[in-house]
């Protein structure tokens, strides 16, 4: 039976369904150990970012610049819910992020001697309370998001 790899993971980005050479998403969570007299006691909460990047061909990158051309400019563009899916006979992995805002970092990136595509770098930072489910649980609890 096969586990899950890279090439059975399914992304989309609001309604368009990409293929990605890559992608990554990343969350940092700041809780950290209290300590009395320099002794562990208990935790304390801290604040969390969730931020990842895209790469895409250029055959994929001209459908979010069709995306952008439509918002007015690239900076224009809605944010977006991303979600990852995979599913295998043994395995089954779904990831969402919302409130997704894209950025461009490596526009360009050509290499002369060829054998390989052009790929471009869209990196992405979660903006919404909603942050990041997986496996359909949230990663924040319901009361630290509920007076947002």
């Amino acid at each position: 039976m096969a586990r899950l790899s890279g090439k059975n993971m399914h992304f989309t980005l609001g309604d368009y369904r990409l293929k990605a050479n890559k992608v990554t998403l990343s969350i940092t969570d700041n809780s950290a150990v209290n300590k009395t007299s320099g002794i562990p006691d208990d935790y304390v909460d801290g604040d969390v970012e969730a931020s990842g990047e895209i790469e895409l061909s250029s055959n994929q990158f001209r459908i979010l610049s069709k995306a952008a051309k439509q918002a007015g400019s690239w900076r224009g563009l809605d944010v977006f819910d991303a979600m990852f899916y995979g599913k295998t006979d043994k395995d089954e992995l779904k990831v969402e992020a919302f409130g997704c805002r894209l950025k461009v970092s490596d526009l360009i990136d050509i290499d002369s001697n060829g054998g390989s595509t052009l790929v471009h770098k869209l990196p992405f930072d979660v903006t919404s309370p909603d942050f990041v489910r997986i496996d359909g649980v949230p990663y924040l609890r319901p009361e630290e998001i509920e007076d947002l």
